[in-house]
């Protein structure tokens, strides 16, 4: 499947330069990311005109004014940290565990932070509504860290994966037995919830998120060495001194911070976090993990905002959730990229 349309230039010698390669992707990239923060602005009820953003948000008595700044801004801006937050863990696992198909959904954070607000909303604790997403957040990073701790156990990354997949699976039963109680109330409460949505999220819950991504950032970058050195296969690593179980798990404690900010809020944003690595090898099919991060990044940012307009505006005034679309098109795309070729 071709992703880039411009014919890259040729070097004297008639190769390609990877500057050639490069440039058109990151100029159709940027332009899709341009065009998908306008429409997340301007779409919807009501209708705001891109040359007037300036002057609405000059305008704080106005009815667009409340909608634009309290609502869309807010909701776009964890939809784009939330979408490349999920994007860079998904690369951080395939990466980690050397396997494309490594998803976030297999660290026991998604489950975690489901299961936490299910408990909250079903058994009536006393909780604030507004703070469920500190409780996800927290459900969240006790699911990564009972993970992780079953994880030292597993002798090589195919094992980190299997015990991921039974913890996650565990998890996700102890949920569905908590549902089990629920009545009809609490099953509508939590559904949005459950499936990923970005509905009703403001600048409250928005400054619960920002420290988490921010904190995230440097733990990422120090991951990189590490990405380098399980790259290279376990026995590699070993053999250049390397200590690789510790540098896998403490891979996998990044990516699950990275997971639970965005579930806290947002709920499970499903298939994100395999789509974007894809695409970001088969944009740049001769880099490494420091290449790949900030693509990642930047197309998980651009699905989860194409997915949420989706989600805002198919079935308008009634509003789908955010997870049935990132499920379309995770299924789509993946389909597309391991139809098209191999996978790096």
């Amino acid at each position: 499947m071709p992703l880039t349309t411009a014919a890259p230039a040729a070097t004297g010698d008639g190769a390609v330069s990877p500057r050639a390669r490069r440039t058109p992707a990151l100029a159709a990239l940027a332009g899709v990311l341009a065009v998908l923060v306008t429409a997340g602005l301007c779409l919807g009820t009501p209708l705001i005109a891109p040359h007037r953003l300036p002057a609405v948000l000059g305008d704080p008595a106005s009815l667009e004014y409340v909608v634009l700044w309290e609502l869309r801004l807010p909701r776009l801006l964890i939809g784009l940290l939330g979408g490349a937050a999920v994007g860079v863990a998904g690369l951080m696992l395939q990466e980690s565990l050397r396997n494309p198909l490594a998803v976030p959904e297999l660290l026991g954070v998604s489950a975690g932070a489901a299961l936490a607000v299910a408990a909250c909303v079903v058994w009536a604790l006393p909780v604030p509504f507004a703070l469920h997403p500190l409780v996800g957040l927290a459900g969240a990073v006790l699911g990564g860290a009972v993970t992780l701790a079953v994880a030292r156990t597993a002798r090589s990354a195919q094992g980190v994966l299997l015990v991921g997949a039974a913890v996650s699976t565990a998890v996700q039963a102890l949920m569905l037995a908590v549902l089990a109680t629920a009545d009809r109330l609490q099953y509508d409460l939590l559904f949005r919830y459950l499936v990923g949505s970005l509905s009703g999220l403001m600048w409250e819950q928005a400054g619960h998120a920002l420290p988490w991504f921010a904190v995230a950032v440097p733990l990422v970058l120090a991951c990189v060495p590490a990405l380098g050195l399980l790259r290279l296969g376990d026995e590699a690593a070993a053999a250049l001194g390397g200590r690789v179980t510790a540098a896998r798990l403490g891979v996998l404690a990044v990516a699950a911070l990275l997971v639970g900010s965005v579930v806290g809020p947002c709920g499970p944003v499903s298939w994100v976090g395999l789509i974007a690595p894809l695409l970001a090898r088969r944009l740049r099919p001769s880099g490494d993990a420091r290449v790949w991060l900030p693509w990642s990044a930047a197309l998980g940012a651009s699905v989860t905002a194409a997915a949420d307009l989706a989600a805002r505006l198919a079935l308008a005034p009634v509003e789908t959730p955010l997870g049935a679309w990132t499920a379309f098109a995770g299924v789509l795309a993946g389909a597309l990229l391991f139809r098209g070729g191999r996978t790096a």
